[in-house]
Formats: C-alpha cells, structure tokens, sequence
C-alpha cells in the first residue's frame, strides 16, 4: 500500500507555516494559487501565511508586473527558544 495515497491523519512534523516558507524556497516565483495546491491549503490561507512571514522578517517580495518574486533574507533565526543556533536557511 502506498503511503502517498493514504495521507496518515492527526500530528505532523512540519507547520503550514513550514510547508509554505519551503515551498517558496524551491522555487522564488511561485504563485499562491499553486503553493495552495501543494501544500493542501486555501489560497486565503496561504496569503494570511505569507502575510505572518513578512511581518516578522522571514520573507521579503518585490513585484514585477503581476507576479511576485519572494526572497528568504540569510541570517533569519528560527522563533522558539528550544530551536536558537540554526537558521532559517
């Protein structure tokens, strides 16, 4: 049986916020309609989660016609205390 197909339910490792910040980081040009459809949330969501991301320094923008290109700022340290040392990056 594939696990793939039979998504298990309850805890996961990684947060919305997780799933969203790397999925912009493989690929700076994506759309929010496609990082909904990937990372199985709404588009309103994803815009909320990008919204808490810039606001506290884990993502900057720059807009170039309709799209957007967003950018991972180096050097950006996890929130909780339990995760000091390594970076975002």
């Amino acid at each position: 049986m594939n696990d793939a197909l039979h998504p298990r339910t309850g805890w996961t490792f990684l947060t919305n916020h997780a799933r969203v910040l790397a999925t912009i980081a493989r690929d700076p040009g994506v759309r929010v309609r496609d990082i909904a459809a990937r990372c199985l949330l709404t588009e309103r969501a994803v815009q909320k989660i990008i919204t808490d991301l810039e606001t506290d320094g884990y993502l900057t923008h720059t807009r170039s016609g309709r799209s957007n290109h967003y950018e991972i700022p180096e050097g950006t340290v996890l929130r909780h205390p339990a995760d000091a040392g390594p970076t975002v990056a």
